[in-house]
């Protein structure tokens, strides 16, 4: 459509317009008709019969009739685009035998058959794009001997007729459900343009593209390709690719792109790019435009010559708005236009900076291991020191590398993979299990065994010590580790031995890394739980159970010995449980000595005993007698009574009679 003359039409004036217009058209322009947005169902009638040009685009018209263009020799253009057609009748053309430009794009036809452009042998430029196409005639094109340029994307095709075009130049197939292109329908030895974007193409049949020899541009955009066609490297002439929206291609090999010399404009852009080879647009001299945006780059120290190429080239970096870092994460997000070299982690000392490049410059092919050697990064050469001369690695004298030979510059393996020398001095990654790719980039599905989910790490039971007979000291530390944002913790313990087993519920800090709960029943046994300050008690509570000690293994509390224990923490508790043992025998030897003493003699019961001498005596009459009373066993002579005191039951009552009473045999149950 040529929108200059159309521009030109629009701002003339209305009395120029040329005597013979159709209705609702303009003819201002010599030998040109614009009929826009005519609103008719029909094509333009009373068209001046030496019109070379007919603009009738978005005019509603749904149907042609054979007559539809009679008296239109000298009709050059025919523009009927943005109409409703749904169908060509058979030799609706062949009046227009000097036509070079046809355009019925954006419409609703569905068939092209073998008599639909008949006639037209002039015809040069064919646009049927953006219509609902499902078959074309394999005879359709055959009269079209003259043809440049044919525009079939955006139909509904899913296979093609055979193509016997000698002159065609410009082919476009794109967005049509075409799973492959076979060399077979392609008769086109002069095409210079083939754009095959957005179909379903899982390779390039080689012998197609072999085929092709004078191709200049090649849009295999959006497709689902694993790998770089191999016959690129064939294509010496091209000058234009897109690789765009083929996101199983990983890796780029300068391999796949050798002799093409040519290239200037290239897209690989939404890959699934994480880096590219060394120096790779260094095989396109011509380069004047590149397109790499929306790729997951890693910007580490192997992309630094890319940085240091985009600064000084003479190629323009295309939406580099989009085109960003994805890894590592202190330079996600950011422009790779912007980025120093500073900002790859590349090594910042001369030494560094010259072993990198003397160990790298034998770089090692990836093998399919986990092991990866990552490709030589283009650093800018430092400032030579004095001594640079020395700076390549040295060996030890038994010739094996030296340690600073083994240096590997920071943030060169990813996902914790560990960098290092190979046997011949090459750089290499050691993945960890779950990562690959050259850096350890790329995640990979463990092993089914590995992905099993581990139960949940529990912390360590609540350790419980005795401190003495009656009380318990509980650790809380190991609860406290085990928990985060942790504002106190919930103690509750309660007696599992005696009556009352009604829980007692203590709130203790957070920091409290142990607690001793006093007051304990000797030889019980309790139920201890702790849980968060704040909760009531739950079943992921963590509970123990712990017994206190018998009154009679009264203990202190534990002491943790060192390696050298001191002599006083193991000599004086030994004597102090020597002397009690001691005590308690003189004790219960002295109250047995005394009791047989009491026997032998006869028992004063003198009412008018003191009330010291019968304090805590049990007075029941039975039989007018005294039954039992309390005695105070008095000391030696001339030291203080006993503090002991002893229930003495009296099992005979007290006699009458004045004769002398039995003597009391004494009783120790």
């Amino acid at each position: 459509m040529q929108w200059p003359v159309l521009c030109a039409l629009l701002l003339s004036p209305v009395g120029l317009f040329a005597q013979g217009c159709p209705a609702n058209c303009q003819c201002s322009q010599p030998r040109t008709v614009f009929c826009i947005s005519r609103r008719s169902q029909t094509v333009p009638q009373g068209l001046p019969p030496d019109t070379a040009h007919l603009y009738a685009f978005e005019n509603g018209i749904r149907s042609l009739s054979e007559d539809s263009f009679a008296g239109l020799p000298a009709l050059q253009l025919l523009d009927l685009s943005q109409n409703q057609l749904a169908s060509l009748p058979r030799h609706v053309f062949q009046p227009l035998s000097s036509l070079s430009n046809l355009d019925l794009s954006s419409n609703q036809l569905h068939e092209v058959t073998n008599e639909s452009f008949h006639g037209l042998c002039w015809l040069e430029r064919l646009y049927l794009h953006h219509n609902q196409i499902r078959r074309i005639h394999p005879q359709a094109f055959d009269s079209l001997e003259r043809l440049l340029e044919l525009k079939l994307q955006d139909n509904r095709l899913q296979a093609l007729p055979p193509l016997r075009l000698p002159t065609l130049l410009l082919l476009d197939l794109s967005r049509n459900p075409i799973a492959a292109l076979e060399p077979g329908p392609f008769h086109l030895g002069k095409l210079e343009a083939l754009k095959v974007a957005g179909l379903r193409l899982d390779h390039l049949d080689e012998e197609l593209l072999r085929k092709l020899h004078s191709l200049h541009e090649l849009d295999v955009s959006n497709n689902q390709l694993s790998r770089v066609p191999a016959a690129l490297k064939q294509l010496r002439g091209l000058t234009k690719l897109s690789l765009a929206g083929n996101a199983r291609i990983a890796q780029l090999q300068p391999e796949d792109f050798q002799d093409l010399p040519n290239l200037q404009e290239l897209d690989i852009s939404n890959l699934n790019l994480n880096h590219l080879p060394q120096d790779f647009f260094g095989a396109f001299p011509r380069l004047k435009a590149v397109t790499a945006a929306e790729n997951p780059f890693n910007c580490i120290c192997q992309l630094s010559w890319l940085v240091t190429w985009l600064s000084s080239s003479k190629a323009a970096l295309q939406r580099s708005e989009e085109t960003r870092c994805h890894f590592p994460p202190k330079n996600a997000g950011r422009l790779l236009q912007h980025l120093q070299y500073a900002d790859l982690g590349c090594p910042a000392t001369t030494t560094t900076t010259a072993a990198w490049k003397a160990t790298s410059s034998r770089l090692l092919t990836p093998t399919p291991s986990s092991r990866h050697v990552p490709p030589e990064p283009s650093t800018p050469s430092p400032t030579p020191s004095p001594d640079s001369s020395t700076l390549a690695p040295a060996t030890t004298p038994e010739g094996h590398p030296s340690p600073e030979a083994r240096l590997c510059p920071p943030y060169v393996c990813l996902n914790g993979g560990l960098c290092q020398l190979d046997a011949h001095q090459r750089l290499e990654c050691i993945c960890l299990v779950g990562f690959s790719g050259t850096y350890c980039e790329t995640k990979v599905p463990v092993p089914t065994v590995s992905m099993v989910p581990l139960a949940p790490t529990q912390p360590q039971p609540i350790a419980v010590k005795h401190v003495g007979g009656t009380s318990l000291k509980v650790d809380l530390q190991n609860y406290i580790e085990s928990k985060s944002h942790l504002k106190g913790i919930r103690l509750t313990y309660s007696n599992l031995s005696g009556p009352d087993k009604r829980p007692v519920t203590l709130n203790l800090p957070a920091t409290l890394a142990e607690y001793t709960v006093r007051e304990l029943r000797p030889n019980s046994s309790y139920h201890i739980c702790i849980g968060p300050l704040g909760n009531k008690a739950h079943e992921e509570d963590f509970c123990v159970e712990a017994h206190t000690l018998h009154l009679t293994h009264q203990q202190h509390a534990p002491v943790t010995q060192s390696r050298h224990p001191s002599l006083t923490l193991v000599v004086v508790p030994a004597v102090l449980a020597t002397l009690l043992v001691a005590v308690a025998a003189a004790a219960l030897f002295y109250y047995v000595w005394r009791r047989r003493r009491q026997g032998k003699a006869r028992p004063s019961l003198d009412t008018s005993s003191g009330p010291l001498e019968l304090e805590g005596t049990k007075a029941c009459l039975e039989n007018g007698g005294l039954v039992g009373h309390r005695v105070k066993l008095p000391g030696k002579a001339g030291t203080p009574p006993s503090a002991l005191d002893y229930e003495v039951p009296l099992m005979e009552p007290q006699r009458t009679s004045a004769s002398t009473p039995r003597a009391l045999r004494p009783s120790y149950f």
